[in-house]
């Protein structure tokens, strides 16, 4: 179990992930759309513009994954004041929005897959032929969804929040290391700095030998792009058109400037990495000729 695999390049959508490959960036826009397809639409609009790689969508079964005792819960929605199990079904796109989701990420040539949080979603999403499959930490201990996730036989994306060790170690079991992405994560939101443990990520990538990624849930970007730097070779931030938004996820997300400045900043950080070799670069010769003695 503990770094025996030797890590490989992963394609997700005719993009190469790996160690040695430029950081995958995801816009996570979620349930950020609070299920209106024009948002979702414009949201897809700015992870183009940002330059992201890829844009993922989160997909439930309400009568899968809202328990019983939380079904008629009263809470305040963007439909006005409804019961929980309303709001779930509300807030989930059926399969028109998502075949027209679909066809506009052709369109604007963007890569997009979800999050699938039981196993009638599995097969829903499955329809789309999308190019992987992410399990959130919620699901890290859900055998049964690990094992339909795996039938497909795709990449997939695995988030490690609020997870021990051995929980994880039980999850690699039943998935395989096969094409599996291993993201650090605090499952917080938002999250605060001290509770982010980047160090995490080389630590992850020790005992599995996986490539290891990063998802955020903190507000800024200095520690998504350190994530970078200790070695996570994707990143994936929620993005919303304006944080004041109602919804849970909002206020752990990145607006549209916030999202372009990350994706900036990840590949200047990628050119600042440059080679594993010390040498005279010829702009210091002039330099070294003028000061040394």
């Amino acid at each position: 179990m503990k770094g025996e695999y030797k890590m490989t390049d992963v394609s997700i959508g005719g993009r190469l992930v790996g160690n040695h490959q430029p950081c995958f960036i995801v816009a996570e826009i979620g349930i950020n759309h609070n299920g209106d397809i024009e948002i979702a639409k414009e949201l897809i609009r700015v992870a183009k513009k940002a330059g992201v790689d890829a844009v993922k969508f989160q997909k439930r079964t309400p009568e899968s994954c809202v328990p019983l005792e939380q079904r008629q819960v009263m809470r305040e929605t963007p439909w006005g004041y409804s019961t929980y199990m309303e709001y779930r079904e509300k807030v989930e796109f059926n399969m028109d929005q998502y075949k027209e989701i679909d066809e506009f990420c052709r369109e604007n040539n963007m890569t997009w897959f979800a999050s699938v949080w039981d196993e009638h979603s599995v097969d829903f999403i499955e329809q789309f032929d999308v190019p992987c499959y992410k399990i959130a930490s919620a699901s890290l201990t859900n055998d049964s969804l690990l094992n339909k996730i795996r039938t497909n036989r795709k990449p997939v994306i695995l988030s490690t929040g609020m997870s021990t060790l051995e929980e994880i170690d039980h999850a690699v079991e039943i998935l395989g290391k096969e094409e599996l992405i291993l993201l650090h994560t605090c499952s917080v939101y938002p999250a605060y700095y001290k509770e982010l443990n980047l160090r995490i990520i080389p630590l992850l990538q020790k005992r599995y030998g996986l490539l290891v990624g990063y998802s955020g849930h903190e507000t800024g970007l200095p520690s998504t792009v350190a994530a970078v730097a200790l070695g996570a070779c994707m990143v994936e931030r929620h993005i919303t058109l304006d944080r004041s938004m109602w919804g849970s996820d909002q206020a752990a997300s990145l607006g549209p400037s916030g999202i372009i400045q990350l994706v900036r900043d990840i590949r200047l950080i990628e050119v600042a990495f440059g080679e594993a070799e010390k040498k005279i670069l010829p702009r210091e010769i002039p330099i070294r000729l003028r000061l040394r003695k």
